[in-house]
Order: structure tokens, then C-alpha cells, then sequence
């Protein structure tokens, strides 16, 4: 029977096995994809579909892939299948976010360990209860990145816990539109209250299709700024540039090409 699926490309990606490599930085805009791919030695663009804009190039002699994500767990979630179905099986996310920790500047790092599911996509993946985690190996490729990247000054740190990953942006920045606003405060005071880094939309997504599909998974995030010290009118950063979270994702695929390199003359 045929079958929307049985084309060369992948559906949403238009990538074919071959085109992509082992390793991919996962930002949610495509025109940073260019941006990243810079970084990169000889990267070209495969393809560009709706949100997906792909490159391909090498790092220190291994192909290296850039995908755009486009905004929230669907889309993310598309991506990452297809990505690993042309034979990817590592994936940092670089993205934007809005702190929630208090010791959270804008400017600063934050480094999912895992991903707290107020969104929707991770339960098409994962039974409730069960964390959307990151992967350890690249948990710890990141953060030894962000140390050479971080002086630890105001607005240029770095943080590693968890994340909150929700579907509906406004949920957050303006709360009183809603009408289950009371639910989405209460709810906000607890991941204050057990140490929550900061709030985006993709990490629930992407690190539950990895979990499922046996795809190591990781993110590195920019605070935008930190919405709980603009409540209570602390000292902040506002800031859009994503150079240093690029760099910090770039080091770690560096730095898991050297290890992933070791195990394999181990093997």
C-alpha cells in the first residue's frame, strides 16, 4: 500500500541517509541555522521546508548536521525522528529562554539535565511520571564547555538542573489571559520553589523522542532575561545574542567526537 512515507526524503525534512551526520545542533530559528553552520568546516544546505532549514558540514574531520526546529514539542519532535531516521544519534539543543531560578541572569547558561512536561508532545512518547531526561554524556560535554566559556560574572555564567517545557509562550509572559490563569501561577511557584533553571518550549520534546528512539540528547540555553526578578524588579540582563550558547554546543559535539573517537579505538 502505498504511503506518504515512501519517498527517498523524509517528509518534513527533505533529508535523505547520507545528508546528515551522526551529530546535530538543534536551534528553533531557521536563519540562526546559517549562523551555526558557520562554525563548521564546508557546511552546505541540504534542504529548506516550512520551519526546517538543514545543513550539513564537518568538525574536526566528522560530518556535523544544523537542523532548525521551528517553536515547540511538534515540530521539534518531527525533526529529531526524521534526523535520526537519516542516522543521527546525537542532538544538542541551542535555544532561548526565560529564567526562572533567581540566581539566573540574563546572558547567563542553562543546561537541561531534564524537563519538567507541561507541554503535550512528550506524552506521545513517554508514560506519565516518566522524566523527559537529557543524556549524561552530553549533559557533561556541555558543562565542561560552558566552564571554558563562563567567567561566573553577572550575566555570563552557567547553571545545570532542570527546565520547564511548556506549549503556550503567553502562558507564561502573561498568565492573566488565560482562563485557567490560577493553575498555570500555582503551578509557576512550584518549579520556583524546587529550583527550576528557566522556562522554553522544545527540550520535553526532543529529549522524549531520544529517550524512545535511543538518541543521546542534550540543550544548552540562553536566558533571555529572568521573568521572577522582572516581578520583583531585581537587577537584570536582557539580551538576544546566542554566540555564547552556539560556542558552548559546538565545544561539547567537539568534545564527544574525542570521546565517542577513544571508545570506539576501545571497542
Amino acid at each position: 500500500m502505498a504511503s506518504i512515507m515512501d519517498g527517498e526524503r523524509q517528509f518534513h525534512i527533505k533529508a535523505k541517509k547520507g545528508e546528515v551526520g551522526r551529530y546535530v545542533i538543534l536551534p528553533g530559528d531557521p536563519d540562526r541555522v546559517p549562523i551555526i553552520a558557520a562554525e563548521l568546516e564546508n557546511a552546505v544546505q541540504i534542504a529548506r521546508n516550512r520551519e526546517y532549514n538543514l545543513y550539513t558540514g564537518t568538525l574536526d574531520g566528522v560530518q556535523v548536521s544544523v537542523c532548525s526546529t521551528g517553536i515547540g514539542g511538534p515540530s521539534a519532535a518531527i525533526a529529531v525522528e526524521e534526523l535520526i531516521k537519516c542516522g543521527a544519534d546525537t542532538f544538542i539543543r541551542v535555544g532561548t529562554s526565560g529564567g526562572i531560578k533567581l540566581d539566573v541572569i540574563g546572558g547567563d547558561l542553562c543546561i537541561a539535565t531534564a524537563a519538567v512536561r507541561t507541554e503535550g508532545t512528550s506524552f506521545e512518547y513517554l508514560p506519565d511520571g516518566y522524566p523527559a531526561a537529557a543524556d549524561y554524556e552530553v549533559i557533561h560535554a556541555l558543562a565542561e564547555s560552558a566552564e571554558e566559556l563562563c567567567d561566573g560574572s553577572f550575566g555570563n555564567s552557567y547553571h545545570v538542573g532542570v527546565v520547564h517545557s511548556k506549549d503556550s509562550f503567553y502562558g507564561e509572559v502573561e498568565p492573566e489571559g488565560s482562563a485557567v490563569s490560577e493553575r498555570l501561577k500555582n503551578a509557576w511557584e512550584g518549579f520556583l520553589k524546587c529550583g527550576c533553571l528557566t522556562s522554553e518550549m522544545e527540550c520535553a520534546g526532543v529529549f522524549s523522542v531520544g529517550l524512545v528512539r535511543g538518541a543521546r540528547c542534550g540543550a544548552v540555553l540562553s536566558a533571555i532575561w529572568n521573568a521572577e526578578r522582572s516581578f520583583r524588579d531585581m537587577p537584570d540582563i536582557i539580551t538576544h545574542d546566542p554566540t555564547k550558547s552556539i560556542k558552548c554546543a559546538v565545544g561539547a559535539i567537539r568534545r564527544l567526537i574525542k570521546s565517542d573517537a577513544e571508545k570506539a579505538k576501545q571497542a
